[in-house]
Order: C-alpha cells, then sequence, then structure tokens
C-alpha cells in the first residue's frame, strides 16, 4: 500500500475535511479527493461518510486510521533508523584485536569509542595471527587491530603507531641483571619465536633484526601468541622477542630489558576490506589513534 497515499487519508481523517486537509498538505483539494477515492477502491470499501460536522470515517475507516498511523510512525522510524546507521550514529561494529594490544590499547580505546558512538552497538573478538586475515576478510569482524599490519589486496591498513622491541627472559636469567641486552648476547641462546606475518619469513621483523646484527637463536619453539611465548620463556625454554606493549600482560616471573644499538619497532595498525562501506570505520580510525599516541 502507498505510504503517501496512507498519508493523505489521515490528513481527512483528523482534519474531517478534505479542503482542510488540503492547505495542510499544501496541495490541491481535486488531486486530493482522487487519491482518497483510489484508496477506498484498493481496499473495496468506503472510509469516510459526510455528516454534519464534516468528514466522519466509517467502521472501516475507523479500523484503518489507527493502523495507518502506526504504519507510518513505523515508516518514519525506519527511515532515521536508516540514517543514524549511514552516519554511523547507530548500528554495530565488530572489533577485532590481537593479544599483544590488549593490555595497551583497550582501556583507552573502548572509552573513547563509547564517547564517539553511544548509539552503535559494540563486540570484541581476539584475534591471533593465523585468524585475523579470515576473520576480516568473511565479515565476522569489521575492523581490526594489529601487530604488525595484514598484506593482502584485499585489506586496507591504516598504520596509527609503533613498538620498540624488547627482550623477554625469566628473572632468573643472568640477562636480567643488565639494564640493556646487546645484541651479541643473543648468540646462540634458544628462541621462543611467533609466527611469520603472512607466512612470509622474509616479512618477518625479528628475522630482519637478527639477520642485520648476524645474530643467530635457534627457534626452540614457534607458537601462536604473545601470551603462549611468555608461557613459554618462563618456563625457562627460551627467550622472546616481543613489542614493548607486551609487558603489560606479562606473568609473574618474567622481566622485560630493551635491546642496545637496536631500534627496530612493529607496526600497530588499523586493519579492515577495501570495498567496506561501514562510515564507522572512520571514527573507530579517530579513536584508535587517539588511544595509541600516549604509548
Amino acid at each position: 500500500m502507498d505510504l503517501r497515499r496512507l498519508r493523505y487519508f489521515v490528513a481527512v481523517a483528523e482534519a474531517r475535511s478534505v479542503g482542510k486537509a488540503a492547505e495542510r498538505l499544501r496541495m490541491a483539494q481535486p488531486p486530493l479527493s482522487v487519491q482518497i477515492r483510489k484508496l477506498e477502491a484498493e481496499i473495496g470499501a468506503p472510509l469516510f461518510r459526510r455528516g454534519t460536522r464534516g468528514m466522519d470515517l466509517t467502521e472501516a475507516g475507523q479500523a484503518l486510521l489507527a493502523r495507518a498511523s502506526e504504519a507510518l510512525a513505523l515508516a518514519a522510524d525506519g527511515a532515521e533508523a536508516a540514517r543514524a546507521v549511514a552516519s554511523g550514529r547507530r548500528g554495530r561494529l565488530s572489533v577485532g584485536y590481537m593479544f599483544v594490544l590488549a593490555n595497551a590499547v583497550l582501556p583507552r580505546l573502548i572509552p573513547e569509542l563509547r564517547r564517539s558512538i553511544p548509539g552503535v552497538d559494540l563486540d570484541f573478538a581476539e584475534l591471533s595471527a593465523s585468524t585475523r586475515e579470515a576473520r576480516l576478510l568473511d565479515r565476522s569482524v569489521t575492523v581490526a587491530l594489529c601487530m604488525p599490519a595484514i598484506n593482502h589486496p584485499e585489506i586496507q591498513v591504516a598504520r596509527i603507531g609503533a613498538q620498540p622491541f624488547m627482550l623477554a627472559m625469566p628473572i632468573r636469567s643472568p640477562l636480567a641483571r643488565l639494564s640493556a641486552v646487546p645484541m651479541a648476547k643473543l648468540q646462540g641462546r634458544p628462541l621462543i619465536a611467533l609466527p611469520w606475518p603472512d607466512h612470509d619469513p622474509a616479512s618477518s621483523a625479528v628475522a630482519a633484526l637478527l639477520r642485520r646484527h648476524q645474530i643467530v637463536m635457534p627457534i626452540a619453539s614457534r607458537v601462536e601468541t604473545v601470551h603462549s611465548a611468555m608461557s613459554l620463556v618462563l618456563a625457562g625454554e627460551g627467550l622472546a622477542i616481543l613489542p614493548a606493549c607486551a609487558q603489560l600482560g606479562a606473568p609473574r616471573g618474567i622481566v622485560f630489558r630493551p635491546l642496545r644499538d637496536a631500534t627496530d619497532s612493529i607496526d600497530i595498525a588499523v586493519c579492515w576490506r577495501r570495498d567496506s562501506q561501514s562510515p564507522l570505520i572512520r571514527t573507530f580510525l579517530k579513536c584508535a589513534e587517539k588511544a595509541v599516541a600516549p604509548m
């Protein structure tokens, strides 16, 4: 049923006059009368009868009026909801994040998002190196906070910060007594390694750091997440070269030390599908930049 015709019907019913309704609608009276007759023909029953005080509703008209008003209100609400979602004022945003960034970024990011987009429902999903790309591509997350950036032709990347590398070790390690660990001290020591970004050994920033300093560290274990790496470090299985922010989630018994003569860092990036039309990504990016700035 034509919503415009329903609007004309409600106007006539409320004004009890085609002429007055036409004035309110800012249209001529004859076209309004035509639309009312077409609506009656569509329903198959008269909706008005002329009374002593103007146009009175028939029983069919009374039945239609309540539902017509509700339908118009729902249509207006639907249009406003669509506009709100399109403008980023309402909707749902699914945020993926890597564990290494959780303690350092989420406590600042989430309040910033709540302030910036209070009408948007937020949900959060922890990602790993092996799941982050797939979760973005299958749209189960809208945007992801990653370290390092994802390199994929269908994924857009905005680099918003960086973290220096530090050495994670058990507190009982002799290296823990140093304020900064010379790169030469790492030679031959077992390394707890993380997955290669994009499954490409050449893209590993840690491997590049070791090559540049001509350091060989045999891989004791290659694990999926930073917290798994720290668990093995705590167990004495090896050392780990991790972003500085990882120390915020380190278990008791692990210490972090800077690497002397090494200024290498790893990017923090916001990633999303290139074909995403969500207006919320721009807002998320601004909030993420604010959250990462103090790091």
